[in-house]
């Protein structure tokens, strides 16, 4: 691996044709990748689910979508406080999301019924948690497990110092599905070829001697032609619904990618809908990293549509394996 004082993170990487790449299937074995997703799913959420990227929720106008079948509608007070509820009025069941907002309360256009962050009889808002990049609810219904007062986050770069994007897609599958693609490094070079470059996985562990549960990746970001990024790169689960990506080694070390699968509901055919909720949370050490900062407006359309390319990809291989498994 590259040292991180290199002046220039580019490399030129070796001359290759994706034919003729080393094949990654023995190792990217049925049993490891479900070994990995079991060990994920029985970890504890807490009933949390990824909602939506933080500025989604604003106080001008509520946010609605469906979670895990349950009707969710959500807003902020003036002084940002964020608030999700049942997405039906309480009075003749309008749908809260074509209402509006004034001064904090959520107003129904069907009859002008205002609705605050306190509650109304038979319509209770839901516990949410706003980490600053996205926006969680609890759904204790829904959830099934034991409550849990926050989230369950992974480690993340200081956000003063970093520069973050969220995108999101929707695939017919389960949020397992989605998880499971992600717990599978090896199809990196093969099916983004546009994007990776020589990914090699170096360490798989499944945390039974006490060390983490973890995959780890040597891989290189393409950037054009033969010049590429690399990086090391671990890939965790902290709850059933989440995986992320940490590099812990290279250029933008301490860098954050988090993937969260968020159930929505059936679709009119009886197939289960997943949401793709994708964080990415970049950090540097680099002078030209606070440029970068300054230029979000600019960047995070770009990152948003890197993410959205992979997982166009990703979604159709999340649907396949729906598919397979449930035929």
């Amino acid at each position: 691996m590259p040292s991180p004082a290199r002046r220039l993170p580019l490399r030129r990487m070796p001359a290759t044709t994706w034919a003729r790449q080393a094949p990654t299937w023995r190792e990217a074995t049925p049993a490891r990748i479900d070994g990995a997703l079991q060990r994920a799913l029985l970890r504890p959420s807490g009933n949390w689910f990824v909602l939506a990227a933080a500025d989604e929720i604003r106080a001008d106008r509520p946010f609605g979508r469906v979670v895990a079948g349950v009707e969710v509608v959500a807003w902020r007070d003036p002084d940002g406080t964020p608030h999700a509820a049942p997405g039906a009025c309480p009075h003749l069941g309008a749908p809260l999301c074509r209402g509006a907002v004034e001064a904090g309360s959520l107003i129904c256009r069907w009859h002008g019924l205002a609705l605050s962050g306190a509650g109304f009889p038979g319509w209770q808002p839901f516990p949410v948690h706003d980490d600053g990049v996205l926006l969680w609810v609890r759904l204790d219904e829904a959830g099934g497990e034991e409550p849990l007062p926050a989230p369950v986050l992974p480690e993340r770069p200081q956000e003063a110092g970093s520069l973050a994007a969220v995108a999101t897609l929707a695939g017919r599958c389960e949020p397992q599905d989605v998880v499971a693609n992600r717990l599978d490094p090896w199809h990196g070079s093969w099916f983004h070829p546009y994007s990776f470059v020589g990914l090699k996985v170096v360490e798989v562990s499944d945390g039974k001697d006490g060390g983490p549960d973890r995959m780890v990746v040597d891989v290189a970001f393409k950037v054009a032609g033969r010049l590429g990024v690399p990086v090391r790169a671990a890939f965790s689960c902290p709850e059933p619904r989440t995986i992320v990506m940490h590099i812990v080694e290279g250029e933008g070390t301490g860098s954050v990618v988090e993937t969260h699968a968020t159930p929505l509901g059936m679709d009119r055919d009886g197939v289960p809908r997943t949401a793709v909720i994708e964080a990415v949370i970049a950090t540097s050490p680099r002078r030209g990293f606070t440029a970068a900062r300054k230029a979000a407006p600019a960047l995070r359309p770009l990152m948003r549509h890197a993410a959205r390319r992979l997982w166009r990809d990703d979604l159709a291989y999340a649907e396949r394996r729906y598919f397979l498994r449930t035929r």
